[in-house]
């Protein structure tokens, strides 16, 4: 059984729900206030897994923040998370799942932690080693360097590697990930726009509607895709 997370998620329970819910959401703004509520935003219109960038001012702050007033099954976790000492500070704030942008030491410190770690990588050796490294799932970035087909090519040698596309996937890409395989995508500008830095909610709000749409319908249709 893989190891209970201090802040209260196990590796296991993180993986089925970003599998079962295909999207988690990655806020990164210049306002620690603005991140927070744009978070909860989405957490309300139905996205469970949202991460705050730790370059993002104040990002502590808003997991904290987001952490106290998260609805029922909704989980935060912090981005961009690169060193051992940024791993103890998102623990400390409550953070309850880590993403990094590279092969950085945090995979490793968070993973002797328990806590889960969705760790990036772009190249065949780097998602081995992410593994390696004791990564919950490995988060192909930049996606959008090789999009689907490349996806596809990387899974082809590590099928039981569990990916999750990020970087430039909009509503018009994220189809094509999860048919080459990637268990879910993560969605930074085109889901949040200028919402994490002050901007507009609403139309945050109607864009998170639209992917939690589409990936009810790419559910729905599975049983007809070749």
């Amino acid at each position: 059984m893989a190891p209970e997370s201090p802040s209260g998620i196990s590796t296991d329970s993180l993986l089925d729900g970003i599998r079962r819910t295909r999207l988690v959401a990655i806020v990164r703004g210049n306002d620690g206030g603005a991140a927070a509520r744009a978070a909860l935003a989405a957490m309300e219109e139905g996205f469970q897994y949202v991460e705050i960038a730790l370059t993002t001012p104040d990002a502590l702050a808003a997991i904290r923040e987001v952490r106290s007033a998260a609805p029922a099954n909704c989980f935060v976790g912090a981005g961009t998370v690169l060193s051992q000492a940024d791993v103890g500070n998102v623990a400390g704030a409550g953070g309850q799942f880590i993403v990094t942008p590279s092969l950085a030491p945090s995979i490793s410190e968070a993973a002797n932690a328990g806590i889960p770690v969705l760790a990036g990588a772009l190249t065949p050796t780097e998602a081995y080693g992410a593994m390696e490294r004791g990564a919950t799932a490995v988060k192909l970035f930049p996606a959008s360097i090789g999009g689907p087909g490349y996806l596809k090519a990387v899974r082809d040698p590590f099928p039981d590697i569990p990916f999750i596309a990020v970087g430039g996937v909009g509503l018009g890409e994220a189809t094509g990930y999860w048919d080459a395989g990637a268990i879910a995508v993560g969605l930074g500008g085109p889901l949040f726009g200028n919402a994490a830095s002050g901007g507009d909610l609403d139309g945050m709000r109607e864009r998170a509607r639209a992917f939690l749409s589409l990936a009810a319908e790419f559910d729905a249709t599975a049983g007809n895709r070749p």
